[in-house]
C-alpha cells in the first residue's frame, strides 16, 4: 500500500500557512512526537512556540497524539492552552473523527500534519483531510537506528 502525503516538507517550518488559508483550511491538527516537540520531552522550544503562534493567528489548532503515558499526558498540558488529544490510536480514525464533530469541522476543512507516514498521514487520508509529512523535528540528532526504521517507513510513501 502507498500513502500520498499532499505535501512532503523537510520540517514544519516549511508549511505554506497563508497558502493553507486559501485553500479553505480552518483547522491544524498536528502529531506531537518528533513533530512539535522532541520525542517524549514534554518542551517545546523557543522556535516551535514562535511557530505555534503563527499557526493560532490564523487556525484552531490541535495535537493528535498516539501517546498513552499518564506522567507525560500531564506534563505536555501544563505546557500547552490548544486541545490535546491522546491515546489516538492512530491511524484510528475514531477519536479524531469526535473531535472534529464536536468542533463543527468538516475533515476537507483540516490539514493533519506528522512525521509518519503509516500513523499520521494515513490517519489524515482516512478522515479525509489534507496531510503533511515532515521529516523528525529531532532529524539531526537522532540515533542511526531511529533513522533506519524512518526510511524503511517512508518507502511507504507514492511521490
Amino acid at each position: 500500500m502507498f500513502i500520498k502525503p499532499d505535501y512532503n516538507l523537510k520540517s514544519i517550518y516549511d508549511i505554506d500557512l497563508d497558502e493553507l488559508q486559501r485553500q479553505g483550511i480552518k483547522a491544524m491538527l498536528f502529531d506531537l512526537d518528533s513533530t512539535l516537540m522532541a520525542s517524549k520531552s514534554g518542551i517545546y522550544t523557543d522556535e516551535v512556540y514562535s511557530f505555534i503562534k503563527k499557526v493560532e493567528e490564523k487556525f484552531f489548532m490541535a495535537v493528535v497524539s498516539n501517546n498513552k503515558n499518564p506522567h507525560y499526558i500531564e506534563k505536555v498540558r501544563s505546557i500547552s492552552h490548544f486541545p490535546l488529544l491522546f491515546n489516538a490510536c492512530k491511524p484510528k480514525t475514531g477519536i479524531v473523527e469526535k473531535f472534529l464533530q464536536e468542533h463543527n469541522l468538516k475533515p476537507s476543512e483540516c490539514v493533519l500534519v506528522g512525521d509518519r507516514p503509516l500513523t499520521d498521514i494515513l490517519c489524515g487520508k482516512r478522515l479525509g483531510c489534507k496531510t503533511i509529512l515532515v521529516d523528525s523535528i529531532t532529524a539531526d540528532t537522532e540515533s542511526k537506528i531511529v533513522r533506519l526504521v524512518r526510511a524503511l517507513e517512508r518507502l511507504s510513501i507514492k511521490k
